[in-house]
């Protein structure tokens, strides 16, 4: 496996919600977009055979597949990279494309020190799956943003309006693409 050249603009994560469209979705996504698979609530016997047949579909529409999981899972699963928490990215990772989560100025500084090759940061906008939470907005988005040593995704509440608002060229999104 060889770290993928260009990071993808538009990404789509996984969870429970949007299992039963994902292969529709996956399908509609232009030729090399993201994908996430998270699916945190199936066993690992599950959770690898749904990864397995999503991974197949994903490479043949020319998209990147990332597992939610530990660098050594997602060698021994084939996934393209790695998503998760700062903290749990592996450093010495050159065949996996790293995707760190951020919500928070520290979160930020964490994915630069783990040298991440992305970062994920949420909630841009108010989400479904956290109704009545706090979302950073545009201009908060933005001032962390430009904290990071990397690009940034824009991830929670995001569909192609709110991707147009931001005017931002990575966004990714459960529902709005789901």
């Amino acid at each position: 496996m060889t770290k993928i050249q260009a990071l993808p603009a538009l990404w789509l994560l996984s969870d429970a919600r949007n299992d039963a469209v994902l292969d529709d979705a996956l399908r509609r996504l232009p030729r090399g977009s993201g994908f996430v698979y998270r699916h945190y609530h199936l066993a690992d016997p599950q959770r690898w055979t749904r990864f397995r047949q999503l991974r197949h579909l994903c490479r043949a529409c020319g998209h990147v597949a990332i597992l939610a999981d530990s660098a050594l899972t997602a060698r021994e699963w084939g996934a393209d990279g790695i998503y998760g928490a700062p903290r749990a990215l592996n450093p010495t990772r050159p065949d996996l494309l790293a995707i760190a989560t951020a919500h928070d100025l520290r979160e930020i500084g964490q994915a630069n020190l783990a040298r991440a090759d992305a970062v994920m940061l949420s909630p841009a906008f108010p989400t479904r799956s956290h109704p009545g939470s706090s979302s950073l907005g545009p201009i908060r988005f933005r001032m962390l943003a430009a904290q990071a040593q990397m690009p940034v995704i824009a991830l929670g509440g995001m569909d192609q309006r709110k991707a147009d608002r931001l005017q931002w060229p990575h966004w990714a999104a459960i529902d709005g693409l789901s």
